[in-house]
């Protein structure tokens, strides 16, 4: 990379915003905190944080049209990056407690509550990446940080020739479960890079180096 490139976080009342900030400035970022639409769509990259219920995210992201934000981007090819409920968001549906709330809808399925006999899973766990992933790339041995009860626990888009085959990164709590996805200009992480120390910093480094 010749010049550091823009990220904006979308900034739609979502917390932990500023350490994801600073981790991405550490990977070598310039990073504006916006929910502005023009700004937004402007950056190299954008990340969409999300900590807490499903429901509220969607809330925060519809308040400030956050769907026509990625939608709009991604129609472009330009990278989006979603962390923990930001990635839950971008399929069609979040299922908390009987509550079904609709939500992007860029990849098809469900998030659901984990099989797991202690709930949330919180805390350092190793993933499965395939041998070409890109944010993967040197820490594929690595642990990360996950705080979450939900996940997406079934992959079911099908992708034919010539468009690229996502690659799917899984790790496990009672259930298996998503922990990444790269699909093309979307990619997302069920874990918090940001708080998963030197690893977290390298995967944010592999992903400014895709836009």
């Amino acid at each position: 990379m010749t010049a550091s490139p823009s990220v904006v976080i979308l900034d739609y009342g979502s917390g932990n915003i500023h350490s994801a900030a600073k981790a991405l400035e550490l990977a070598g970022a310039r990073v504006t905190l916006s929910a502005d639409r023009s700004v937004a769509e402007a950056a190299d990259g954008l990340l969409v944080p999300g900590v807490g219920a499903f429901s509220a995210v969607m809330a925060g992201l519809t308040a400030v049209r956050g769907g026509a934000i990625v939608e709009k981007r991604l129609t472009g090819g330009r990278p989006v990056l979603g962390i923990c409920v930001g990635m839950q968001v971008l399929f069609e549906h979040g299922v908390e407690r009987g509550n079904d709330t609709p939500g992007l809808g860029e990849w098809p399925g469900v998030v659901t509550e984990l099989d797991a006999p202690i709930l949330p899973h919180m805390g350092w766990n190793t993933v499965e990446a395939p041998e070409d992933s890109r944010l993967f790339a040197g820490i594929r041995d690595e642990r990360f940080y996950f705080v979450h009860s939900y996940a997406a626990q079934v992959w079911s888009l099908e992708v034919h020739d010539p468009f690229p085959h996502p690659r799917l990164t899984w790790a496990e709590h009672g259930s298996r479960f998503l922990a990444a996805v790269e699909n093309g200009p979307l990619s997302a992480t069920q874990f918090h890079p940001e708080k998963s120390g030197e690893a977290g910093i390298r995967l944010l480094k592999n992903w400014l180096e895709t836009l």
